[in-house]
């Protein structure tokens, strides 16, 4: 049995994506988990930029929001909102995480309603700054949980574009050229996209996870690899880092 649960794998993944000296725009909760590993790990440089402003801080535990006075820890910046969005959309920001409530084969979110919009059966928290880091950020990296309500054909609104209809929408639609969704990281598979048709592809399964598994909770057809192979588990380090050092009361990662 596995000595590590779905969030600690999908946060280790997740971390392992950022490279030391790139810049990445993070939210509450999991991703907030991610960076701090990579910081801590493998990225020392790497550079955290908070939406209520925090620009390159140091996070000594874990905070609650993206407001908390420790989004600001030995920061380079105490900036504001408007102003970390204005580094995304000068390009600053190489990567960007984001989370749905549904996901399509391009990479288009939903966070905003489910049903109807007029009369929706559910209504979402909307986009928050969902649509600004998925426009404006180089590579988008997606934290969700996979299964067919969620993976649809169709999606009941647009909160986000990922690559909309396909090649070349998001420069049509006046987007920046060669940004997008770059992964999918889900409890159950790692997904990208294909150069070409930008369609969903499948990356890797994780440990115990068949190609059915995956096949079977996603509503559309996914492009699959020849060969598919198995996500490398959370290291020994990872989770000592994850568990005592930047989790230990189990807020986002569990007990």
């Amino acid at each position: 049995m596995a000595d590590y649960n779905p969030t600690e794998l999908m946060a280790c993944v997740a971390s392992r994506v950022l490279e030391d000296g790139s810049s990445v725009f993070v939210g509450t909760g999991l991703p907030i988990i991610a960076v701090m590993l990579a910081q801590r790990l493998h990225a020392p440089n790497l550079l955290i930029l908070f939406e209520a402003g925090g620009i390159g801080p140091r996070i000594p535990t874990i905070p609650i929001s993206v407001g908390d006075s420790r989004t600001f820890h030995k920061a380079v910046m105490a900036a504001s909102m408007d102003y970390v969005m204005s580094c995304a959309q000068l390009g600053f920001v190489d990567y960007g995480f984001l989370g749905a409530a549904q996901i399509d084969m391009y990479g288009n979110l939903n966070t905003t309603v489910i049903g109807d919009y007029a009369h929706p059966r559910v209504r979402l928290p909307g986009s928050g700054g969902g649509n600004d880091v998925g426009s404006l950020c180089w590579r988008n990296i997606i934290l969700m949980r996979h299964d067919k309500r969620r993976f649809s054909e169709r999606l009941d609104f647009v909160t986000t574009p990922g690559y909309l209809t396909g090649p070349g929408a998001r420069e049509r639609a006046g987007l920046p050229a060669d940004t997008g969704p770059h992964r999918v990281i889900t409890q159950l598979c790692v997904l990208g996209f294909h150069p070409e048709s930008k369609r969903m592809t499948l990356v890797s399964t994780h440990p115990g996870v068949t190609v059915e598994e995956v096949v079977g909770n996603t509503g559309f057809e996914l492009i699959i690899p020849d060969a598919v192979p198995t996500t490398d588990p959370p290291t020994a380090e990872e989770l000592r880092l994850l568990r005592e050092g930047i989790d230990p009361t189990g807020i986002v990662i569990g007990k």
